[in-house]
């Protein structure tokens, strides 16, 4: 196989779920989801490197992670590329990691993304985005996003149905919690609500009313999130005072991202954004400001 390139840098950017509504169970024991993404300009940063035959080798800066590491994404992305490629060129990966784990920013999703991306370059595999889209579903239900590198879109299906819409104007706000959710465990406590509930659930919103309420004001926003109705009371009562203090602040729109834990806000003006994380950080560890990305996953250099 030829090789392209001997080192890459990649921006490895989070999401936010505008809108996130679950969908029954699936034969195949996933759940179908419908949800608007939206990537950030605020990630993690990832470098790529040969390194000795068939080996791998992971630095991780920032983060220490409670999973074997083969049990780790990026790991797994690894190992499928090769499987799938037959790249067995020695790999150093340097992760720079800024993003809270277990958080709902989908910052696993993203790097698992961002190696396959920098792989295919670094390998000179190039394989075409077809490929690329089926090993990143077999990944994880938000890598698919990541992978089509673009700002954000209507996302289906186990998360392999991505339409591209335009990103709204606006200036986010995230606040982490000081607390990880697990979303195997969210989706299980989502199942046993509905089924105690009969299996009732509200109307989802249709994909036209969400894109028609994506191009106007935050504030008029129907957006909603299933797992925020299903978590644990301690938690439940956590992300309602940050929304309000969100609400105090001047946000349009706030909400809940993935199975939690982070929270949002929507503001429509840079300085009330900026009043709102000096604010927001007198009570929490981690607050940061972000703006809509243009697109995903960049690999900045090489």
């Amino acid at each position: 196989m030829k090789i392209s390139s001997r080192k890459l840098t990649i921006s490895s950017p989070v999401k936010l779920n505008l809108h996130l509504a679950v969908k029954d169970k699936r034969p195949d024991g996933y759940h179908s989801l419908e949800s608007v993404f939206m990537a950030l300009d605020y990630g993690d940063t990832l470098h790529l490197e040969f390194a000795a035959k068939n080996s791998l080798v992971i630095d991780l800066e920032g983060v220490k992670f409670a999973v074997p590491m083969e049990e780790n994404i990026i790991f797994k992305a690894v190992s499928l590329f090769r499987s799938k490629t037959g790249f067995d060129q020695g790999v150093r990966i340097n992760l720079k990691k800024c993003v809270p784990p277990a958080g709902g920013l989908g910052g696993g999703s993203s790097n698992a993304a961002s190696i396959l991306l920098g792989l295919n370059v670094l390998s000179g595999a190039k394989l075409n985005h077809k490929k690329l889209l089926e090993m990143a579903v077999s990944l994880g239900s938000d890598v698919p996003f990541f992978i089509n590198q673009i700002g954000a879109a209507w996302v289906s299906g186990r998360g392999e149905y991505v339409n591209t819409v335009k990103p709204p104007k606006c200036f986010c706000v995230l606040v982490y919690p000081g607390f990880s959710s697990d979303t195997n465990a969210a989706y299980k406590l989502l199942d046993q609500c509905r089924e105690g509930s009969g299996g009732t659930k509200e109307a989802a919103l249709t994909e036209k009313e969400c894109l028609k309420a994506l191009s106007g004001k935050p504030e008029s926003w129907p957006f909603k999130n299933d797992f925020l109705a299903v978590s644990p009371d301690s938690q439940k009562t956590v992300y309602q005072n940050i929304f309000s203090k969100f609400s105090e602040l001047g946000a349009s729109f706030s909400g809940l991202s993935g199975t939690g834990s982070t929270c949002f806000g929507i503001f429509t003006k840079m300085p009330q954004a900026e009043k709102a994380v000096d604010a927001l950080k007198k009570n929490w560890d981690f607050v940061r400001l972000a703006l809509p990305a243009k697109k995903g996953a960049v690999i900045v250099s090489k």
